[in-house]
């Protein structure tokens, strides 16, 4: 399980959120084995005065925020990470340097989905990856 948050400058990146989110997921898929149903992507699109970076970044400057069931191997989410800013970069022309991810992690107990807690869930997928 995982909920994606994306943040960044609303004219830059209104324009790209489908390929972006397209980009992400395709990534999760590969990096985490996640499958292609399990897609929880939200954007929240700012104006520039409401969000505030260092001034080596540019407008292109994105966050990505993902919360998702611990027991990933330290591995997998570098290949996660690296997957991302090649992929972003490549695809959309963000550089590296505009792009932060944070991951992080909790319990499966921690969540709440579909009335259970995630621990009393039946996956369809490997989270210990």
């Amino acid at each position: 399980m995982s909920q994606i948050k994306i943040y960044g400058v609303k004219d830059r990146l209104n324009p790209i959120k489908a390929a972006l989110s397209t980009i992400i997921h395709s990534c999760m898929m590969e990096a985490l084995t996640l499958p292609s149903d399990k897609k929880f992507h939200r954007f929240f699109p700012m104006d520039k005065e409401d969000f505030y970076f260092p001034s080596e970044r540019t407008e292109a400057y994105t966050i990505i925020e993902i919360s998702m069931f611990e027991g990933r191997t330290m591995e997998t989410k570098k290949q996660l990470l690296t997957l991302l800013f090649e992929t972003i970069n490549s695809q959309l022309s963000i550089a590296p340097q505009d792009i932060e991810i944070t991951i992080f992690e909790t319990p499966k107990h921690n969540w709440g989905i579909r009335g259970l807690a995630g621990d009393e869930l039946a996956l369809n997928y490997k989270v210990n990856v």
